[in-house]
């Protein structure tokens, strides 16, 4: 009898065209959004008035709060249906790749990016339903692609099994909450980058907010807006990356009779969680302020880069399973 077909080629190839279909779309998707931000009408005052007293001379009254002109924002509604189209590709792109081999696609860093920029679209998608995140469209979209593209040319492994260590109902649970807490990282890095920015703007004189720095001041939410949101998306992720290190101990336990091996991973996963720990003690700390507190975020998402772009690939470890 010939040796049993582990992969089927065909979910194989029908995921690849999902995956290459859903990047076409992101691309016209990120284009839509940033065509949306370069059309941002810069902000004008109200025109003063003048009112005259009873028997007084006429005054003029102050003018309002300077807003921005309103304009029509066809290009980001094109940007965010192309995203959900998109997203519906990158999960089919996903579920393909998973029934091919029959397994969870999460045994390698190819599958791992298929995963994640999944996530990263569904956390974004939901939470634009629930508030107006068009401006946020371009950060998020632009790094989604950027990952795929990695994917596809320098992480792309062939369909697969699992390597024996990592045949344990114990993967699913730890890697798919690892994902989901980095694609919550991830949005709220963009967010944070851009409460820097915004922080930056609302401290410069009005004669210097033209330009491209009037078009950014006035397409973006305030930096308090900013900042709030980037911190409530540090609030979600960080517990889900503490059950992360835990869940991961105790696999370790099980697989190689140690809650702790100073593995590579191991190590840069703690690393992460003090960090972000850290970040999270600042921000309830007297004395720290928002932005300097945001600059350890910004460290943190840096450590998860070197965790899975660096130690995954060049570290040698009980955690080599990148299949490169």
């Amino acid at each position: 009898m010939s040796n049993e077909i582990l992969t089927n080629e065909t979910l194989a190839s029908y995921s690849n065209l999902s995956l290459y279909s859903a990047m076409a779309v992101f691309t016209i998707a990120m284009i839509s959004f940033a065509v949306d931000l370069a059309g941002v009408a810069p902000k004008v005052a109200a025109p003063a008035r003048e009112l005259a007293g009873a028997g007084g001379p006429a005054t003029t009254e102050a003018a309002p709060e300077v807003v921005p002109a309103p304009r029509r924002r066809k290009a980001a509604g094109i940007g965010m249906s192309l995203s959900w189209l998109g997203a519906a590709l990158l999960v089919a792109a996903t579920a393909l790749r998973g029934l091919s081999v029959e397994r969870p696609p999460l045994g390698n860093m190819y599958e791992f990016s298929l995963v994640g920029c999944s996530f990263v679209m569904v956390v974004f998608l939901g939470l634009s339903t629930r508030r107006d995140l068009r401006w946020l469209g371009l950060f998020v979209v632009g790094p989604v692609l950027l990952t795929l593209g990695l994917a596809t040319t320098v992480f792309y492994t062939q369909a697969s099994q699992l390597l024996p260590s990592l045949k344990s109902y114990w993967l699913v649970i730890h890697v798919t909450v690892a994902t989901l807490s980095v694609a919550i990282f991830t949005i709220a890095f963009s967010v944070t980058i851009l409460y820097l920015v915004m922080s930056w703007l609302e401290t410069l004189p009005a004669e210097q907010l033209t330009g491209m720095r009037a078009k950014v001041h006035t397409a973006l939410p305030s930096a308090r807006q900013l900042d709030r949101t980037a911190y409530g998306l540090h609030i979600v992720a960080f517990p889900l990356w503490t059950f992360t290190l835990i869940a991961g101990a105790i696999w370790a336990e099980q697989a190689w009779g140690h809650y702790w091996n100073w593995d590579p991973k191991e190590v840069w996963t703690f690393v992460i969680w003090v960090v972000y720990a850290a970040y999270l003690h600042a921000r309830a700390t007297t004395g720290w302020s928002a932005r300097r507190a945001a600059y350890l975020a910004l460290a943190g998402y840096g450590c998860i880069l070197v965790n899975y772009m660096v130690v995954n690939v060049f570290f040698v470890g009980q955690h080599s399973y990148s299949g490169m």
